[in-house]
Parts: C-alpha cells; sequence; structure tokens
C-alpha cells in the first residue's frame, strides 16, 4: 500500500499528541509515522491510532531524509532550528508555530480560506499554521468577504488555557482546586492568576499596547484573507481548558441581511451555524471539544453603522485551531498535486 513517510515533531505535547490523533482518525495516507521529540522525552511511548504504540525519538539526531512531510510542533524557537533543517533534507513542513508566519517566502494558509497559496511553499519548502484564534475567526469571514466585502473587524476573544500548553492546563486544575481548599497559589503560566479570573493578555505588550496574541489577529488575517482588512482585537485568556471563543464585529463594504449572512455561512466548508435565538440555542466552549467545525451562533444587525453584524464564534483550539488545520494542509497539499506520490510500502 501507497503511504507517505510523516515525521510528528514536537509528538508529546498537547497538539503533538492531537496531530498522531487526527492521523489515525482520518485515515490519513501514511506508510511510516515518527514521533519525535526532545532528548528528555525520548524513549517514551505515544499512542498512534487505536492500536499503535510510537517509541519517541530524539528530534536533534533525526534524519529527515527520505521523510515526505514533517508536521512541527514544538515551540518557536526548535521550528527556527529545525524546520529549516527538514525543509533542505526534502520534507515538506507544516509549521504550527509562530516562526514563519509572517516570513514573506512562507504560505500561512487555512485549507477553506487561501488554499491557493500553497502553490507558493516551493521556495522554502515550509507552509505556515495561523495562530488558533485568527484560524477559526477566517473560516468564519471567508463566506461573508466573498459576498460582502469585509471593511473592518472589531473582536475580542476568550480564549482557553490550552492555547498555552500543558503547563498552563494543569496550572488552571490545580490552582482550582487550591481555592476550594484555601491552599496559597502563585502563577506561573500567567500575568495574573487564571483560576476564576479573566486576563485581558496574551503574549508579551507591543510598543503601541496591544499584545503580540493581538497583533497576530491583525497581520495573519490580511495574509490569509484581505490585506486591506482593518482588525483591531482584544485578546483574553478565560479559565476554560479547551475551546476558543469569540465576539466578532463586522463592518461590510456591501448591504447585508442576517439571512443573507446565516444562508452564506451555512453554505461554506468548516462552517457550523447554530443559532435559534432561544435559552441554549449558541454553542460555547464546553460543547466543541473533538469536533472539527467553526461554530457560528448568535448573528445579529449591528444598527450603529451601515451595513453591520455581530456574530459569537466558538471552535476546539487543539484541533481547528492547531493539529485539524495542518492535516488539512497536507491533505491538500496531496489534492492539488503539490507531494511527490508516495512510494509503495515494501
Amino acid at each position: 500500500m501507497a503511504g507517505y513517510r510523516v515525521a510528528v515533531v514536537g509528538a508529546t505535547g498537547a497538539v503533538g499528541r492531537e496531530l498522531l490523533k487526527i492521523l489515525a482518525e482520518r485515515e490519513f495516507p501514511v506508510s511510516e509515522v515518527a514521533a519525535l521529540a526532545s532528548d528528555r522525552s525520548a524513549g517514551s511511548e505515544i499512542s498512534f491510532g487505536d492500536s499503535r504504540v510510537l517509541r519517541v525519538q530524539n528530534l536533534d539526531r533525526f534524519d529527515f531524509a527520505g521523510w515526505d512531510i514533517g508536521l512541527f510542533s514544538p515551540g518557536a524557537a526548535i521550528s527556527a532550528v529545525h524546520a529549516p533543517r527538514a525543509a533542505a533534507a526534502g520534507c515538506v513542513v507544516i509549521d504550527n508555530t509562530s516562526h514563519f508566519r509572517m516570513d514573506p517566502d512562507v504560505p500561512l494558509v487555512v485549507p477553506e480560506v487561501n488554499p491557493q497559496h500553497l502553490a507558493k511553499f516551493a521556495a522554502r519548502r515550509i507552509i505556515a499554521n495561523p495562530n488558533c484564534s485568527t484560524i477559526q475567526m477566517v473560516v468564519a469571514l471567508k463566506p461573508l468577504h466573498d459576498r460582502f466585502g469585509v471593511k473592518r473587524v472589531v473582536v475580542a476573544t476568550y480564549q482557553s488555557v490550552s492555547g498555552g500548553g500543558k503547563e498552563a492546563m494543569d496550572e488552571l486544575y490545580t490552582h482550582t482546586r487550591a481555592v476550594f481548599v484555601a491552599d496559597p497559589t502563585t502563577p506561573q503560566q500567567f500575568p495574573k492568576e487564571i483560576a476564576f479570573n479573566c486576563i485581558p493578555q496574551i503574549d508579551r505588550f507591543m510598543d503601541d499596547g496591544a499584545t503580540k496574541e493581538e497583533w497576530k489577529m491583525v497581520v495573519e488575517t490580511r495574509k490569509i484573507l484581505d490585506r486591506n482588512i482593518d482588525v483591531f482585537a482584544t485578546c483574553v485568556r478565560v479559565p476554560v481548558f479547551i475551546g476558543h471563543a469569540e465576539a466578532i464585529n463586522v463592518e461590510f463594504e456591501r448591504p447585508v441581511s442576517v439571512a443573507e449572512a446565516r444562508a452564506a455561512l451555512r453554505a461554506a466548508p468548516g462552517v457550523s451555524v447554530l443559532d435559534t435565538r432561544e435559552d441554549g440555542g449558541y454553542i460555547t466552549p464546553l460543547d466543541c471539544p473533538g469536533e472539527d467545525a467553526v461554530f457560528v451562533s448568535r448573528i445579529r444587525k449591528d444598527p450603529t453603522i451601515e451595513h453591520g453584524l455581530g456574530f459569537w464564534c466558538v471552535s476546539d483550539n487543539l484541533r481547528k485551531g492547531a493539529a485539524l488545520n495542518a492535516v488539512q494542509i497536507a491533505e491538500t497539499l496531496i489534492a492539488q498535486g503539490l507531494l511527490k506520490r508516495p512510494l509503495l510500502a515494501s
């Protein structure tokens, strides 16, 4: 059986484990899978599908020659070193970190939004996965932009702690438990206590007062969707384990009704509309873990501007916001004939 040799880098992290899970779930055509991580994790075992177990290999000593696809999620500094090394060996790299996203020679891709940009990957043999908060927003904006022309976006995010990795999830769990037993806590992964709190800072502050996460949503949306779209973002970390939510307000160039927007969203790939205007008639972060879709609810006319709408958007940040999008990029490369044909397994 023909299949691709796929290396998963950062395999022991939250996104790496999700990558392995999704490769198996979607029956991606693999002949061999390598799970790669740091020397500290090398030799440990990790599941791939229901019946296979992989032994984790040391990334520093791994030879990428002969491997077709590298799915990277090890942290930006590590990708900066090893992604070019893998690409130079002939491996096509799909990188989940922030390191390559704004490189003009590296396409930044969400398959439902800009699959045509994949044709540019040959310059570096690296494709960047966008930020999780950007991915779900542009999936929802794409069908609306095509029909009505998005002019300006104001977005407030409610981002789960899993966006900060396993250590961040552990801190929410231990600090929440500590509240009930009156144990003292000291924030380690966040600038303030995350348990029973909301923190309007994700990543570091920049000179204009925006955080790096907010800046990412601005520049990534323009690179993926349209460089003329204005975006103003406020990114907030909330005490939720998995699932990002966003309150999105959009100003359009052309007239738009709620019914027209709902119809466009329902017809769009990757979008699921649940908007019944009754108690519980919307999706929350608790509803979305394990789901592939970007969910849209609470679509409303904004009467304060000429052509305006607001809506609520929720997605599993570990799946569509990271691992699923990366695997979909690989699937799209295959569908477009941009990956060499796999060899038959011996």
